[in-house]
């Protein structure tokens, strides 16, 4: 799939493509009902990038079922459905501090989780706005409510 820019400042390639997917074979191509899950995300990355005032490093969008299965995400992952991104902004600060500025915005998420050294954000179209910490253990992943 040809990179092309679905918004501004985000490409349909950098919220596809995996290290992960490539090291082990898989396909991360996204359908083109993926492709615009994918464009809503991009929006709502641009609204918190304007936000942000700072350039954001994607480092995980959408993952097909084999991929998310593989690095062991959440069997319903708003990934899987091309609506969430894990990224950084370290020009802006940590992911306290960018979780605290989109909760305290009017940018309609899904989900916002501060998630040890990135930050989570799904623009599944519940936009339910649900702030949560993620707390990793050797049972799992657990989750509390609020930054």
């Amino acid at each position: 799939m040809d990179a092309m820019n679905l918004t501004e400042n985000f490409t349909l390639e950098e919220l596809y493509v995996s290290s992960t997917a490539v090291r082990q074979g898989i396909d991360n191509t996204p359908d083109p009902v993926i492709v615009e899950n994918l464009r809503v995300l991009a929006w709502g990355l641009e609204e918190v990038r304007a936000l942000l005032g700072e350039p954001m490093h994607i480092d995980s969008g959408y993952r097909c079922p084999e991929l998310n299965l593989a690095i062991k995400g959440a069997k319903n992952s708003a990934h899987v459905r091309g609506y969430a991104a894990d990224f950084i902004c370290p020009g802006f600060g940590n992911p306290l501090e960018i979780v605290r500025a989109i909760s305290k915005s009017a940018i309609a998420f899904d989900q916002c989780i501060r998630e040890g050294t990135w930050v989570h954000i799904s623009f599944d179209p519940r936009a339910r706005k649900e702030l949560l910490t993620a707390h990793f253990g050797a049972d799992g992943t657990t989750y509390t409510v609020g930054a």
